[in-house]
């Protein structure tokens, strides 16, 4: 369920909240779209709050979650951001059941966690913390741009536990290509892991398909272990990734580049711009400055928030 989904964009209440004012309407279409895809228990807990589980095959579930209920956005959240709808405490049950049965998790939404009100987005990480054998990958969008967060150990905020992708967008907002991604996941056999192996992105370059005769033309862009030299997709590598932009001037440059889908704004992304970034791959949690300290960051945490902040999100 993304953020533009509702009618006002951004303001999903709480199930509770009933009548013309409810968001019944929204899941309920959702469900009635979905009906054939998805069982009946799945449906059940889409029509009331717009987030479901579904065994995908055997050994692999896969959990939507409706991140419109951690939105800064989301003036509804006033009444209450911790837990509004229920869906972190159910989210545990899933993952305690999977984990019981021996699942692996894939995890679905628009918002990044790391864009979300504090309280939900800790909680958030928590739970990815303590589920770190179970989950096996988490997908995000909403930025529209080609990024990653970090997520580590609670312990020690050192060692890498997760990473949620962040996909580029087809939409050509604020002054994109068009893109999209294909994940590369270890396949449907007994014992995989169901881990992201690699991915790569393609982009509808409007430069060229403007051009007098051309013809618009989809390309890939990039592949992630090639681009960046990973010898594998795994959290630790992504780690690893985030150290070398900071000594490898001209890596940060080519994922400045690929960032914004081979079309970067015409200012460049110099030493204030680049440590509020690499602060931001490290964040999976919102409001976090000890997640910025291994970075060394030469700017104060409440200054890199603020140039963070001014990024122009649909």
């Amino acid at each position: 369920v993304g953020n533009h989904e509702a009618t006002p964009v951004n303001a999903f209440p709480p199930p509770y909240v009933q009548g013309n004012q409810s968001s019944a309407w929204l899941y309920d279409a959702m469900a009635e779209a979905w009906q054939d895809w998805l069982p009946a228990p799945a449906l059940q807990t889409l029509r009331a709050a717009g987030f479901y589980t579904v065994q995908v095959w055997p050994g692999l579930r896969l959990v939507s979650l409706n991140m419109n209920f951690c939105s800064q956005a989301n003036f509804w959240l006033l009444i209450n951001s911790t837990d509004p709808a229920g869906q972190l405490q159910w989210l545990v049950g899933v993952l305690a059941a999977a984990e019981q049965a021996g699942e692996k998790v894939h995890i679905i939404g628009h918002i990044p966690p790391a864009h979300c009100l504090r309280s939900w987005s800790w909680n958030y990480y928590r739970i990815v913390s303590r589920f770190e054998g179970t989950i096996a990958a988490q997908f995000f969008g909403h930025t529209h741009v080609d990024e990653f967060e970090m997520f580590y150990d609670e312990e020690t905020l050192t060692r890498p536990v997760s990473i949620a992708f962040v996909a580029p967008s087809v939409t050509t907002y604020i002054n994109l290509n068009p893109g999209y991604r294909v994940y590369e996941v270890d396949g449907a056999y007994p014992g995989s892991s169901h881990a992201v192996l690699d991915h790569e992105t393609f982009i509808l370059n409007l430069t060229e398909a403007n051009m007098p005769g051309a013809e618009p033309r989809w390309q890939r862009l990039y592949r992630a272990r090639e681009a960046y030299g990973l010898p594998s997709a795994f959290p630790a590598d992504w780690d690893q990734l985030i150290r070398r932009f900071q000594d490898d001037e001209r890596l940060f440059q080519r994922f400045w580049f690929l960032f914004h889908k081979g079309h970067p704004p015409r200012e460049p992304c110099l030493a204030a711009c680049k440590a509020a970034l690499l602060c931001a791959l490290r964040t999976g949690r919102s409001a976090d400055p000890s997640l910025c300290q291994p970075l060394r960051p030469a700017l104060p945490f409440p200054r890199i928030q603020e140039l963070w902040r001014q990024r122009r999100l649909c």
